[in-house]
């Protein structure tokens, strides 16, 4: 028994390993990971434009499909 335990160990460490190196290859060929942005920057621009004419947070989430927060995330990276 001990020794399918040490051998399953060993292929999980390899699979790791070879997960590892992938993702290492996909970043330095410049893929992005995580879920895509709500807003593209053209989006962004229209929310920042819209806030800056005194549009309230609630009524851009609106017109754009989105959440406060979203909005309140694109005011503060804008900075």
């Amino acid at each position: 028994m001990q020794v399918i335990a040490a051998v399953a160990e060993f292929e999980r460490d390899l699979l790791i390993e070879r997960t590892q190196s992938g993702i290492i290859r996909a970043k330095a060929a410049g893929k992005r990971f995580g879920r895509p942005p709500t807003l593209n920057a053209e989006e962004r621009a229209a929310v920042l434009k819209r806030l800056n004419a005194g549009a309230t947070i609630a009524e851009i989430a609106r017109e754009f499909k989105t959440t406060r927060q979203t909005i309140l995330r694109a005011r503060e990276a804008a900075g």
